[in-house]
């Protein structure tokens, strides 16, 4: 997790980028601003959540990740947080339609690079992957020190504490899976789900199964939901 504007300058060479977005159109003309004036070179595409998953699992890590916030498989922050615990080191760029700035900061504090609005122009696409590969901070990053932390920061922050497992593990928790089934799922012993639960628990400060269920739920749904 970053803290605050701090981060270490690491140069990078963007290559290649997988975009996750379930919009063909878009993804096809993202792609062409990223072939083009971007210059990077390789572009993939997945539409679903699970797909980028599998991809980042199967073969080689692309540079940067580019990621929408409304996907068919993942509500809220979820897919910023599983993304980044699958490719910790890889930059994810969000690129979405929800430009409010409370949608923005939880985004940053979930580990996201730099947050771009789908109706911004080519230029403004290329500056920031251009501050990316110089490993600068992105203009956007600046909206944390904008205002106060928010209930749902602290919320993100907690589930981010998770590992891979961990996180899988409650998805499948607030499915309604029972620790025997996990088991079963997962192909580990059902005493390994209930060690995992339990530090699951102890990481996001709540005491029973129901209460990291409405916790995850209340994470994920709380940037989204519209202000009161």
């Amino acid at each position: 997790m970053t803290q605050g504007l701090e981060t270490k300058r690491t140069v990078r060479h963007l290559h290649s980028a997988l975009i996750v977005d379930d919009h063909p159109l878009f993804c096809d003309a993202l792609a062409m601003t990223l072939t083009g004036p971007v210059g990077i070179a390789e572009v993939e595409s997945a539409g679903t959540l699970a797909a980028a998953l599998a991809r980042l699992s199967t073969g080689p890590l692309p540079d940067v990740i580019l990621l929408d916030l409304n996907l068919p498989d993942v509500n809220g922050l979820d897919g910023v947080v599983r993304l980044r615990q699958a490719a910790p080191d890889t930059p994810i760029v969000v690129v979405s339609s929800l430009d409010e700035v409370r949608v923005v900061r939880a985004a940053l504090k979930a580990g996201v690079n730099a947050f771009i609005p789908k109706h911004a122009p080519r230029e403004e696409f290329r500056e920031a992957f251009a501050v990316i590969s110089r490993g600068e901070i992105h203009a956007s990053r600046m909206v944390l020190e904008s205002s106060a932390p928010t209930a749902s920061d602290e919320a993100v922050k907690r589930l981010a504490l998770l590992t891979k497992q961990q996180a899988r593990i409650l998805q499948l928790v607030c499915a309604g899976r029972m620790n025997k089934q996990i088991a079963y799922e997962l192909s580990i012993a059902e005493t390994t789900v209930k060690a995992h639960v339990t530090a699951i628990m102890r990481k996001l400060g709540v005491q029973t199964r129901m209460q990291a269920v409405l916790f995850a739920q209340g994470a994920s749904f709380a940037v989204m939901a519209p202000e009161a």
